[in-house]
């Protein structure tokens, strides 16, 4: 999946960021979403002081509102969880609640409101990990678990509540992200004891052979010209979605943190068979303060390129906290004034 043409990207910058709705219920960072019938759900998190939250809440991107739904069992606060949708469901898991990593799972009914309690996470209690769902299976795999980073990945199906270990073949990390597109996964970017992750992989589950495949690094290590920009894409506790550009689908990852927090935000085009896939463009940074910790998805937009960010915190304590969210235009240019 390499290519060994040499090739030149052009820097440029365009994209504006607008804000939309916030949140009803309280500021918060290192929360969850997925998304189920092109609503966001986003729960949990943490105030930045002592307050971690069991409560959810669910986004209408046609009226642009959000409607609190079923908190999550009392006993269930916890921040820098995981959540993925599959089959029509919800589901959370792991975390750290103010005391303790966590190994426990739930699953979400937006039909009833209800949630159940599932089986544990078979990798173990941990926090920052990525999770995602793929056809009707989920996948939670990477994080911390209070000593070191993890590279373990496993498969739920929720059809019969068990976990599959499927291995993963790139570095230990936490703080990751994770972007779904035709039917397979990517996980980039982390941390580990304080080195930023620059490998890239891509799950694809109808493989017959290798399950993961590597990509180009997401930094200047080779000799060509395509990552000579390749200088702030590493992160760790970024946001990732995936929205449209001149009505094709690309991958974005912006805020999080490298030493501080940061605004960039870069564009992936998807790999094409081409010397022009595979590759990185920066964008319009975000338009809030340098935030980490936030939430990234993706809806079917009316109005601009269907990837938001929401929540995160861009200082410590509460007053940090964040009830923002903002979707990314990739096609505007720039206004600072509608944020």
């Amino acid at each position: 999946m390499f290519s060994c043409h040499s090739t030149s990207i052009p820097y440029t910058q365009s994209g504006n960021w607008v804000t939309m709705s916030q949140l009803n219920g309280p500021a918060r960072s290192e929360a969850v979403s997925f998304v189920i019938d092109n609503f966001a759900y986003l729960g949990t998190g943490w105030d930045g002081l002592n307050t971690r939250f069991t409560d959810f809440w669910k986004y209408d991107p046609v009226n642009n509102v959000w409607s609190q739904v079923t908190s999550m069992p009392d006993s269930t606060a916890r921040s820098s969880a995981v959540a993925f949708a599959t089959a029509g469901k919800g589901y959370v898991g792991t975390g750290y609640n103010g005391f303790n990593y966590l190994s426990d799972f739930y699953e979400f009914d937006p039909a009833t409101g209800n949630w159940t309690r599932k089986a544990d996470y078979a990798g173990g209690a941990r926090y920052e990990a990525v999770a995602f769902g793929l056809g009707n299976l989920g996948y939670v795999g990477t994080g911390f678990d209070g000593n070191n980073a993890l590279k373990d990945f496993y498969q739920y199906d929720p059809s019969l509540d068990t976990w599959t270990d499927v291995g993963f073949s790139g570095n230990k990390r936490y703080g990751a992200v994770t972007f779904t597109y035709n039917n397979k996964a990517y996980v980039v970017t982390g941390v580990n004891s304080g080195v930023m992750q620059n490998d890239f992989w891509v799950f694809d589950p109808a493989s017959d052979t290798a399950k993961w495949a590597e990509l180009r690094h997401i930094s200047n290590v080779s000799t060509e010209a395509y990552d000579d920009a390749y200088t702030t894409i590493v992160r760790w506790n970024g946001s990732a979605f995936v929205g449209t550009s001149g009505g094709k689908p690309y991958a974005y990852i912006s805020t999080g943190e490298n030493i501080s927090s940061n605004l960039t935000t870069w564009q992936y085009t998807f790999p094409d068979g081409t010397v022009n896939g595979d590759l990185w463009n920066e964008k319009s940074p975000f338009e809030g303060p340098p935030t980490t910790g936030a939430v990234g998805f993706t809806l079917t937009s009316t109005t601009g390129g269907g990837g938001y960010i929401a929540t995160g915190r861009s200082t410590t304590g509460q007053a940090g906290a964040s009830d923002y969210l903002r979707e990314f235009y990739p096609d505007e240019t720039l206004n600072p004034n509608d944020n």
